[in-house]
């Protein structure tokens, strides 16, 4: 029986959970997701989690913060000036808002805190800094 090997293309079911057990992304529903193992497409931890794996085999996988999304970064938390934000724009901490960075791409941010004249923003991912746990089952090497 083959297993996975890196190079090769895969697809997968999965279920994504922090170590609550609160549930932030399932392929329950949809077409399993195909990838890549060890082009760098999917976080570290899950494609490590790959090799060795045979067509049928489920496995649950915990990956620290650091093989995910990385820890909180300080320097992604910004100081916007509420002279900015439109007058009609009702801002709540918890919002999510997209903004554009200086050659145009946009990128999420949510609403830490509003002050008297700024608004604090964290655009790190809203997975940084947490613990993932994963269910995968191996559904096809393509």
């Amino acid at each position: 029986m083959a297993q996975v090997k890196s190079g090769d293309t895969v697809r997968v079911h999965y279920t994504g959970k922090l170590t609550s057990g609160e549930q932030f992304d399932s392929s329950a529903g949809r077409e399993p997701l195909e990838f890549t193992v060890g082009a760098g497409q999917m976080i570290k931890g899950f494609d490590a989690a790959m090799p060795g794996m045979n067509v049928g085999e489920k496995k649950t996988i915990n990956i620290p913060a650091l093989d995910a999304y990385g820890e909180k970064d300080p320097a992604a938390i910004i100081e916007f000036p509420k002279e900015n934000v439109p007058d009609d724009m009702k801002l709540e901490a918890g919002m999510q808002l997209t903004l554009s960075n200086q050659q145009g791409q946009p990128f999420p941010v949510v609403v830490v805190d509003i002050k008297e004249e700024v608004i604090i923003l964290d655009a790190n991912h809203f997975l940084a800094g947490e613990e993932l746990v994963f269910d995968i089952e191996l559904v096809e090497i393509v």
